[in-house]
């Protein structure tokens, strides 16, 4: 309840920082710059998950004591990747999942927002890429990364910092906002739940979960939200099943009697929905 309450008193601020007293490494720092950003500091320089959004560039070099020499980018959205041009052209390489990668290095809609976004420019783009798994030292410290599969966007990737026991998990996370479901990329809310179940096999009781957005999470509080996604996911297959769209399921009180409440639930509903339909193989056998 210490760290919700923090994030939430300092984020209206713009970009922070806070060292994480409980890790066991007194090197890692949670910056929030539009969205939380990891930073690893060791003799070897800062090793960065997400670089925030477009303005906190500027800010967020000045709160790191080292210069930047790796990226990790869990996804493409801008929130997260904003900074990458910035941290690339001073010397970073840039990792992340290929999927990221080609996402990042097209023209593409966003049927929500009814427009095109433009490709990023080359240097805000992954360097380096993976399908699958990878790792890297810095210092002493081991730092693991995986695909975590059509969780949030196609995407998506953990970095796990296994000596400091660490692990960002990027937008599979959503503590304080909506869980967002990026469908036209292929984010479904069953490949979510799939992903959030790699996370607890990762992490064990001590594990200090790092959404993109909003406070450090505990392993119980992350599992927590991964049931209220089961149950989520079991309601909607049922309702989806019988033909229903997103305004008759929200009518039909869906997400109620759940330990949370969304912010903008037909949103929600229909990205879920849209989702289930690009995987309706995977539905109940009963589907004509």
């Amino acid at each position: 309840m210490t760290d919700r309450r923090q994030f939430l008193m300092a984020a209206a601020g713009g970009v922070l920082h806070s060292r994480l007293a409980w890790a066991q490494s007194s090197n890692i720092t949670i910056i929030n710059a539009g969205t939380n950003v990891v930073a690893f500091s060791s003799s070897d320089g800062t090793i960065l998950v997400d670089t925030g959004a477009p303005q906190s560039a500027a800010a967020l070099k000045a709160a790191l004591p080292m210069p930047v020499r790796t990226v990790l980018n869990t996804h493409y959205h801008l929130e997260n990747t904003g900074s990458n041009e910035a941290f690339a052209q001073a010397g970073a390489k840039i990792i992340a999942h290929e999927r990221t990668r080609q996402w990042m290095s097209t023209d593409y809609w966003v049927p929500g927002e009814d427009r095109f976004e433009k490709a990023r420019p080359k240097a805000a783009r992954p360097a380096e890429v993976f399908k699958t798994t990878g790792t890297l030292k810095a210092g002493a410290e081991q730092i693991d990364y995986g695909y975590l599969p059509l969780a949030h966007t196609n995407g998506d990737i953990y970095v796990f910092f296994r000596i400091s026991n660490v692990l960002a998990v990027g937008d599979v996370a959503s503590p304080v906002r909506d869980p967002a479901l990026d469908y036209f990329t292929g984010g479904w809310i069953g490949g979510r739940v799939d992903a959030m179940d790699i996370v607890l096999k990762l992490a064990n009781d001590q594990t200090r979960i790092v959404p993109g957005f909003g406070p450090v999470m505990t392993r119980a509080e992350f599992k927590a939200e991964r049931d209220m996604m089961e149950e989520v996911r079991a309601r909607l297959w049922k309702q989806v099943r019988e033909g229903e769209g997103p305004k008759e399921m929200l009518e039909g009180g869906v997400l109620n009697k759940l330990p949370r409440t969304w912010k903008d639930p037909y949103k929600f509903l229909y990205d879920a929905a849209k989702g289930m339909w690009a995987h309706h193989s995977k539905l109940d056998p009963n589907v004509v």
